[in-house]
């Protein structure tokens, strides 16, 4: 379970991180307010210590949002059940995170920092902070209730799209050595704030209103997002990787090897959609947040090691491990085998992926720390 050890000793001692940002929103508005804000920051303070904050404050959001909204219920009531300073948390969290996540490289720089283990911890939590903050949001649109709120079936295909986007960027560096940034993400950010601010200012039933053509703004929100994911990042991978090609800068001498890493993301929303498509009891509409939580800490630890490997430039494996045990729980649910079992063992299952997915981080951060000889949450060596 932890082979990645063996190779991670030789692998990142020649890693160097290569990143390009031609968004717009985040050169010439962004980059300069984070600049700036990062002057505020102590020298003592690790950049890790940055990154783990950031995570943590869009995590705290998520569990006081699952407290008030398990059900993706509460901001389709009437006059809403959540409280509004829930709200105004979500946006302050947000900001925070979002802030951190920009500035700990930079960071990094300025006290001269920069390790591949930073580089591991930032996209290892990025990949697992796209769920959470995916969710968090659920929680502004809310599910189905009469004329108002998404589909949890829509909420899942969104959640779908942005984890294969956050997938493809990685595959791409896989390939090219270069990570493009999705022009995305920054705009989400700053998107996912303002809703969190008018939803305080304003109430839930701000988003209760017919927009256009008597879609809801939520709705053309979720589209625009997948349309955006789909139209916009997509063909910049493949046109990068063409580019790539042509040049004969490609880091795999084969399709086959290529194509690799994206065996076990392709095979895990075969088995989740066949899940919430043939599920005797409707899994994804009775357990909804469950579920979509299960889906992204499973695709955070399949990431982990896709990204271990493109900064190692070694093979990736061919099938995750976890796709044998999702395998039997989808087999057994959708044949009925489960009969009214189905949620307790949702339940079990998540539990176990979740903890195993923690587990396995701890070990090869404290792996990693132990080959640099540096300590995760300090600037002090070991």
């Amino acid at each position: 379970m932890f082979d990645d050890a063996m190779f991670l000793k030789d692998g990142m001692n020649s890693d160097t991180y290569s990143a390009v940002d031609t968004n717009p929103l985040s050169v010439h508005v962004m980059q300069p307010l984070w600049d700036r804000i990062v002057k505020i920051v102590p020298l003592w303070i690790a950049p890790n210590l940055l990154t783990f904050g950031g995570f943590l404050m869009i995590l705290i959001n998520f569990f006081i949002l699952s407290f008030y909204d398990w059900d993706y219920t509460a901001s389709g009531s009437s006059g809403g059940l959540i409280p509004t300073w829930v709200w105004v948390f979500g946006a302050f969290a947000t900001f925070c995170s979002y802030t951190l996540d920009s500035i700990d490289g930079k960071h990094a720089r300025r006290t001269q920092s920069s390790t591949p283990l930073g580089e591991l911890f930032d996209h290892g939590l990025d990949s697992w902070a796209s769920t959470v903050l995916a969710l968090s949001f659920y929680s502004i649109c809310s599910r189905t209730i009469g004329d108002i709120g998404n589909s949890v079936y829509t909420m899942y295909l969104s959640l779908s799209v942005i984890l294969l986007n956050f997938m493809f960027s990685h595959w791409e560096k896989y390939n090219t050595g270069v990570l493009f940034l999705p022009w995305g993400y920054d705009i989400s950010q700053v998107v996912l704030i303002g809703m969190y601010l008018l939803t305080a200012g304003l109430g839930v039933e701000v988003w209760h209103r017919p927009f256009v053509f008597g879609y809801y703004l939520t709705d053309t929100l979720i589209f625009l997002l997948i349309v955006c994911c789909i139209i916009l990042s997509l063909p910049q991978t493949f046109y990068n990787i063409y580019i790539a090609y042509q040049k004969k800068t490609l880091l795999k001498d084969s399709l086959y090897e290529g194509l690799l890493p994206l065996f076990s993301p392709v095979l895990l929303f075969i088995l989740l959609t066949t899940w919430v498509a043939l599920s005797p009891c409707e899994i994804l509409v009775k357990q909804t947040r469950l579920f979509l939580w299960m889906v992204g800490v499973i695709f955070a630890n399949i990431m982990c090691r896709m990204i271990i490997c493109q900064m190692t430039n070694t093979r990736s494996e061919v099938l995750h491990w976890l796709m044998g045990p999702l395998a039997l729980v989808v087999f057994t649910a959708t044949s009925g085998f489960q009969g009214r079992l189905e949620e307790p063992i949702l339940i079990a299952f998540t539990i176990f992926v979740t903890a195993a997915h923690i587990h396995y981080g701890f070990c090869v951060v404290k792996q990693l720390s132990k080959h640099f000889n540096i300590y995760i949450f300090s600037l002090k060596k070991c």
